[in-house]
């Protein structure tokens, strides 16, 4: 269990620090590679629908777990440390905390600055629609839903499920460090799926549905969880805590999604 712990504290610390480095070979990268090939091969075959989505979950999940406890278990036996450190840079590469605030913090200083291309091009690096004829209020509200949304799929969810994992490790008589690992890897699986192809849209209705049922599955008790999180935050901060918790139990249930509203209306109130 002390491994489980200085694993996820130094990954934490590492992205305080470091951030969410861009290269090519960034393990979240890495699945977007594979999913963008599997999904152009699906729908080659005449699998574009939902059978095909279902077929890509699957297959994506299980080609990352494979290679993750291969790569893992290659390395413990190698040599422990060295083991630990695949482990370290693997969480480290699932959380992405500082970079979606300092996205944010850029976009509201170009927002005091009254300087609106800047803060568009702020507010573009972290959504995904078109911003270009977005006014001051939309910048900001876009920043908002999308500070609240990260912060449970960047960062809560990862860390829930690395828990979950190395909990459920522990009782069951796993390894926990591996068990956690590969919660968290499953989680960031299912949320790179929904970010590609959980759209509901004509393309992706069909297709995306397995990968979007499945990040929404994977959210629920995180999306939950953040209200009680974000409330202590405030409050320490003495910001409104009261106002962000009484606008979240009125507003977290109207939106689309099961999951989205949830830290959105708290950060909104």
């Amino acid at each position: 269990m002390l491994a489980l712990a200085i694993i996820i504290l130094l990954a934490f610390l590492l992205d305080l620090i470091l951030g969410d480095p861009r290269y090519r070979l960034h393990p979240i990268r890495l699945m977007g590679r594979c999913i963008g090939l599997l999904t152009r091969i699906l729908k080659r075959v005449g699998l574009g629908g939902k059978k095909g989505g279902i077929l890509l979950t699957a297959m994506m999940e299980f080609l990352f777990f494979a290679a993750f406890l291969t790569v893992h278990l290659l390395f413990h036996e190698i040599y422990l440390f060295l083991g630990l450190a695949f482990d370290l840079f693997v969480c480290y590469s699932c959380l992405a905390l500082k970079d979606l605030v300092t996205h944010t913090e850029l976009v509201t200083r170009a927002l005091e600055r009254g300087n609106l291309p800047d803060a568009r091009a702020g507010v573009a690096m972290v959504v995904g629609r078109d911003v270009q004829f977005l006014d001051e209020k939309g910048i900001s509200r876009a920043a908002i839903e999308t500070l609240a949304e990260n912060f449970v799929d960047g960062f809560l969810s990862p860390l829930f499920w690395y828990l979950t994992g190395g909990i459920s490790g522990y009782l069951l008589g796993f390894t926990t460090v591996t068990a956690a690992m590969v919660f968290m890897i499953a989680f960031k699986v299912a949320s790179t799926l929904d970010s590609m192809v959980g759209y509901k849209d004509s393309e992706f209705l069909e297709f995306g549905w397995a990968s979007a049922k499945l990040d929404d599955i994977m959210n629920f008790f995180p999306a939950r969880l953040s209200l009680p999180v974000l409330f202590a935050g405030a409050w320490i901060s003495n910001l409104k805590a009261i106002k962000g918790i009484k606008t979240a139990l009125r507003d977290r249930l109207k939106h689309a999604s099961p999951n989205s509203a949830h830290a959105e209306s708290f950060v909104a109130g």
